[in-house]
């Protein structure tokens, strides 16, 4: 499985493990100038943005620690366009990273949720 492969299939457990917890999802993949975000969703009263990070082992650290500060201020950056852009939001936000670790059967056999894994600075 190529590393795209990877991240395609991250995305979508990640989306199936965030409806079972009750999260509404509002759009994947948004794009805009200022970069991307894997899923924007509802939390009940937040406005959650959502990276994935899914691996397949990790001999180069955990999915959450591929996070840079560069990808951080990217996230918050596109979270920003995206309140901009975008009418009758929740005023509350975060943004939430969720890790995936995918064994060699491709099959998870980590998914977690961090909130707030991303601050506004």
């Amino acid at each position: 499985m190529k590393r795209r492969d990877v991240g395609i299939l991250g995305e979508k457990l990640a989306q199936d493990f965030l409806k079972k917890r009750g999260f509404r999802i509002l759009e994947t993949n948004y794009r805009c100038p200022q970069g991307e975000i894997d899923i924007i969703a509802r939390d009940k009263d937040f406005l959650v943005f959502i990276e994935v990070r899914a691996k397949r082992g990790l001999e180069f650290g955990s999915p959450e620690e591929s996070i840079t500060p560069a990808k951080m201020e990217r996230l918050r950056l596109a979270a920003a366009h995206y309140r901009q852009t975008h009418d009758n939001l929740p005023t509350s936000w975060r943004i939430d990273v969720v890790a995936v670790e995918i064994d060699q059967k491709d099959r998870p056999c980590r998914i977690e949720l961090i909130e707030n894994a991303v601050g506004e600075t």
